[in-house]
């Protein structure tokens, strides 16, 4: 028997769905369950703990709503892979995050081209609306899975139109890494704002996700040392996958 079903439920103040996803949260983190396997059925945890039907559905209800575990009918609770976390106070390309985590990162290049800056992009970059300039469109992948959504817009007298990068450069380098080597500017300073949102085509389809699925929008302006603007990018990350983290500290 696993360690989750070996002692029965408590009584006592403490809700019995509570204590069954407690002990499968528990059981997933400790490796008891793989992301990909199935976690006990409702009718399972009924025979084990003696429990009604929405007592074991509650259970599994609160472990999908920490995304921990997806349900899909017919085949149950899936555990899902852990999240990512982000430092809110690291500025590092996706690259050099997913190797700290033990991840292999690995880029799709949608679209290198030519646009010119939309209002918002301009404001960022501080060239005028309608400036000719470098975009660049990618997914981001963790182990061969999209974690994110990229639009970048690179500020044209860094990187002039004429000296934008291939696709196949793209997929096999991260951006940051590119601008050192090529461009000979280094990434340095960054300010970010994060907000919730909902996956509208064609981020859903991009991020393997239901349309209307819940994403984190973040939105950062990429400097040099001196504070030179390089890049302004827009980032949709799967929020079943990523999360960001803050340190704290009382002043």
């Amino acid at each position: 028997m696993m360690r989750w079903a070996e002692t029965d439920l408590e009584e006592g103040p403490v809700p019995l769905w509570f204590q069954i996803s407690d002990r499968l949260r528990s059981a997933v983190t400790a490796g008891e369950f793989a992301p990909g396997d199935t976690l006990p059925p409702e009718s399972a945890l009924i025979r084990r703990f003696g429990v009604s039907r929405t007592t074991a559905r509650s259970a599994l209800d609160q472990l999908e709503h920490e995304g921990l575990v997806k349900r899909k009918a017919g085949r149950g609770s899936i555990v899902l892979p852990p999240k990512v976390d982000q430092p809110l106070n690291l500025l590092a390309s996706f690259a050099e995050d997913m190797k700290a985590r033990n991840l292999t990162p690995s880029y799709r290049t949608l679209d290198v081209s030519v646009v010119r800056a939309p209002a918002e992009v301009a404001a960022k970059l501080d060239i005028k609306r309608g400036t000719r300039l470098v975009h660049i469109e990618r997914l981001l992948l963790a182990d061969g899975q999209p974690l994110a959504s990229s639009r970048s817009w690179l500020e044209p007298s860094v990187v002039p139109t004429s000296d934008r990068p291939t696709l196949e450069t793209m997929d096999s380098t991260s951006l940051y890494r590119w601008l050192e080597d090529t461009a000979g500017v280094r990434i340095a300073l960054g300010e970010e704002y994060i907000e919730g949102g909902v996956a509208q085509p064609p981020i859903d389809e991009q991020l393997r996700i239901e349309r209307g699925a819940p994403v984190l929008i973040a939105r950062r302006l990429a400097s040099t040392a001196d504070s030179r603007p390089v890049e302004y990018v827009v980032l949709h990350y799967r929020a079943d996958r990523y999360r960001f983290r803050m340190e704290l500290a009382r002043p």
